[in-house]
C-alpha cells in the first residue's frame, strides 16, 4: 500500500497515461491510497459565489459559509472527477470524504481564533481505508473532517491529511505529485532536480535562497506529510509517463525528502 498525495489543480491536468500506470500498478497488487486537495477550485467557486476568502500562514481562513464551498467542492466536484479519470483507466475507485464512516476525526487548529474551523486530524479510521481497499478499489479521499461530537465539520489542509492517513495505515513512503520534477538548486550554472534532500537541507536552502517563490510552499507542504511513521515523501512531477511505476520500482525520479 502506499498513499499518493495531490493538489486538485494538479490532478485536473494529468494526462490519461498517469490513471493507466495507477491501474496497473493496481493490477500488479500495489494498493495506492489517493488524497487530494482543491484550493484552486475552491477559490474559483467562492469568487463566483461573492464569498470573500483570505490565508492567515498558508490556511484558508473558514466559517461555515466557507466550509459549504470546501465541502461542495472537494467532495463532490473534485472527487468524484478523480474517481472517474481512475475508471476510465480500468481500475474501480470509491470516493469518500472524511466524514464518510469518520474517516478523518479532527479538531480544531491551535489558532483556530484566526483561522476558524479549520481542522487538526485526531484518529483516522484505517480499517474504513481497509475495507474498501479489500474490495479491490482505490480509495480516493477527500479532505474534510468530522468533530468527536459528529457534527461540526473541519477544512483540513490536504497534506497534513494525507500524512495522518499515510502514518495511521503504517506507510513508510508517501508519493507527492505536482507540477515541478523535483527540487532544483543551481549547480555549476546548470538547474538541476537534488535525487534526495534531509528536512534540514531544505530550510538551508530557503534562508539560502535556493528554494524560492512558488516552490517554497510545495517543498513545505511535502515536509509536512513526514508525520508518524512517514520516514520519507518523494516528490515527482505527474506528467512524466509511468512516472508512479518509476517512483515505486527505480527511485530514480523526482526528490526524496528524508527526515
Amino acid at each position: 500500500m502506499f498513499v499518493m498525495k495531490c493538489g486538485g489543480s494538479t490532478l485536473a491536468a494529468l494526462p490519461d497515461v498517469f490513471f493507466e500506470d495507477l491501474h496497473k500498478l493496481h493490477a500488479e497488487g500495489l494498493t495506492p491510497v489517493i488524497v487530494h486537495g482543491g484550493g484552486p477550485a475552491i477559490s474559483g467557486t467562492l469568487g463566483k459565489l461573492g464569498i470573500e476568502t483570505e490565508f492567515v500562514n498558508g490556511l484558508r481562513k473558514t466559517n461555515e459559509d466557507v466550509l459549504d464551498v470546501v465541502e461542495m467542492v472537494l467532495s463532490g466536484q473534485i472527487n468524484k472527477q478523480i474517481v472517474r479519470k481512475i475508471q476510465l483507466a480500468g481500475a474501480k475507485a470509491i470516493g469518500l470524504s472524511g466524514v464518510d464512516g469518520t474517516l478523518i476525526q479532527a479538531k480544531p487548529v491551535a489558532n483556530a481564533d484566526e483561522v476558524g474551523l479549520v481542522g487538526d486530524v485526531t484518529s483516522v479510521n484505517a480499517e474504513l481505508i481497509r475495507g474498501v481497499v479489500a474490495m479491490g478499489c482505490i480509495p480516493v479521499i477527500a479532505p474534510v473532517g468530522i468533530g468527536a461530537d459528529g457534527a461540526q465539520r473541519y477544512n483540513i489542509n490536504a497534506d497534513t491529511a494525507a500524512g495522518a492517513v499515510a502514518s495511521q495505515l503504517g506507510v513508510e513512503r508517501m508519493i507527492v505529485v505536482t507540477d515541478v520534477p523535483g527540487i532544483m538548486k543551481n549547480v555549476d550554472g546548470e538547474k538541476r532536480v537534488l535525487p534526495a534532500v534531509t528536512v534540514q537541507e531544505i530550510e538551508d536552502m530557503i534562508a539560502s535562497g535556493d528554494i524560492y517563490g512558488g516552490m517554497i510552499p510545495k517543498v513545505r507542504a511535502a515536509v509536512q506529510c513526514i508525520q508518524g511513521d512517514v520516514r520519507e515523501v518523494v516528490i515527482v512531477d505527474g506528467s512524466v509517463p509511468e512516472v508512479l511505476s518509476k517512483a515505486l520500482k527505480q527511485g530514480n525520479i523526482g526528490t526524496r525528502i528524508m527526515r
